[in-house]
């Protein structure tokens, strides 16, 4: 697939050829970085910290929260690489810092180590310095160490002129199942990028989709199939926490349509482009597409709004769901001024200090409870009071998960004591337990 690239200098997004002359100087890469963001993982490289001459650290975690962010450029030890994975980028890419020492220290899946190529041998400070070492045997001697390999072609970086896959093939032999190689340099057509899926490599692309040669839509519907006589890919679409919505066809119009637009657009067969809600008010944010294993069918994951999915106006195609998304979308309407009459949620969004009290009154019961039905129902109880907290200070279910996703993600571990010890001795039967105790604010005050 394709890997969209995002090259750093001077606080810009540019473009190198041949990893040194600038061609291309494309601005602010915030906006470039949305734009990327739908079709996977984007690449952003810190020129400036690679050959050390200062860095763009403060705009890349500006991009973090945009897109799902491979980040590379001057990481030279582990305490760097694992400060931007907890920063929430999805790997880093280590160069001449790709040592055993340092990548012990990290989660090997999310690590690729970066082997800049001119000519088959390394280069390193910045594509400057010839290291004498083959590619080969550098893979060799840390595949079993990493999760995957970018491999640029430097003395074809930025030409356009094409990257045969017979370069690409023994790099993936020597790199092994266990690691995914990234090939960067030189690619240029749609029909490289769906050439180098086919054997096993992603296509890392920069200069030919900032130049036009290349449009973002075609290079990943490149290496998409469809055993359809109408060439569609069925499309299944969830919400962002991963419900099933309902099921759509795309075309190569469609997805293009999707991409450039980031919105919902589906191939109908008596309307052509189907804009998810140009009618119904029911419109749709493209978050993200991922393809599956057979590069056959299509998952859109995208922000509903409205009503729903389904043109029977229910959430999704198969009726109202329920669960925690179902409690809080009802929490939301009440937030938003269309609460029944006599709402005991509208209460407690208008009256802060009966919230506080209630979600440290659940808290203490749910440490009370001893049995499973009893912790079932005061665990219910305190997600439905937290989850007015959340939906009053307007924030969304997809915020909650995400902040919990990023946190399984994070490689520097807190030792999780308590904030206050217990030191109050145990509860008494039927007694409450001290704000100390819980960790809590004592009674009147705000959490």
């Amino acid at each position: 697939m394709i890997v969209p690239s995002i090259d750093l200098q001077a606080g810009q997004t540019v473009q190198l050829v041949r990893g040194a002359a600038k061609a291309i100087d494309a601005g602010d890469p915030r906006p470039i970085a949305e734009r990327f963001s739908p079709v996977g993982e984007v690449a952003v490289i810190d020129l400036d910290a690679a050959m050390g001459r200062g860095n763009n650290a403060h705009l890349i975690r500006d991009l973090l929260p945009r897109a799902r962010c491979r980040v590379g450029g001057g990481i030279r030890d582990a305490d760097t690489a694992k400060r931007w994975l907890d920063l929430g980028a999805s790997k880093v890419i280590l160069g001449t810092a790709a040592t055993p020492e340092i990548l012990r220290q990290l989660p090997r899946e999310r690590v690729i180590a970066a082997l800049d190529s001119r000519d088959g041998d390394i280069v390193v400070e910045g594509w400057q310095r010839p290291t004498g070492r083959g590619v080969l045997e550098r893979i060799g001697e840390l595949r079993d160490a990493v999760g995957g390999f970018l491999v640029t072609f430097v003395e074809i970086e930025g030409t356009l002129s094409g990257l045969p896959t017979s370069r690409v093939a023994p790099i993936i032999e020597a790199a092994g199942p266990g690691c995914r190689v990234t090939a960067a340099g030189g690619i240029t057509t749609p029909a490289e990028v769906a050439e180098l899926d086919a054997i096993g490599a992603d296509a890392q692309v920069g200069m030919a989709l900032y130049t036009g040669r290349m449009e973002l839509s075609e290079a990943f519907a490149a290496p998409l199939t469809s055993d359809r006589p109408d060439g569609l890919w069925p499309t299944v679409v969830v919400d962002e926490s991963g419900v099933a919505l309902g099921l759509a066809y795309s075309s190569a119009a469609s997805l293009a349509a999707a991409i450039g637009e980031r919105r919902g657009v589906y191939h109908s067969r008596s309307r052509g482009l189907w804009r998810k809600g140009e009618t119904s008010g029911d419109a749709q944010q493209l978050v993200r597409i991922d393809v599956d294993c057979d590069r056959d069918a299509l998952r859109f994951t995208v922000r509903q709004q409205g009503a729903g999915f389904c043109h029977n106006g229910t959430r999704t195609c198969w009726g109202e769901e329920g669960g925690v998304s179902a409690l809080v979308r009802r929490l939301a309407r009440v937030a938003a001024g269309s609460a029944p009459a006599g709402s005991y949620t509208a209460r407690l969004l208008a009256d802060s200090e009966l919230l506080s009290a209630k979600i440290i009154e659940e808290a203490g019961e749910l440490v009370r409870a001893a049995d499973r039905d009893d912790i079932v129902h005061e665990v219910a109880d305190l997600v439905y009071f937290s989850l007015v907290r959340l939906v009053g200070a307007g924030a969304t279910l997809a915020d909650l998960e995400h902040e919990l996703d990023a946190r399984s993600l994070r490689v520097v571990r807190r030792p999780g004591n308590a904030k206050q010890p217990l030191t109050a001795g145990p509860v008494p039967a039927g007694g409450e337990p001290s704000a100390a105790i819980m960790g809590l604010p004592n009674a009147g005050e705000q959490p």
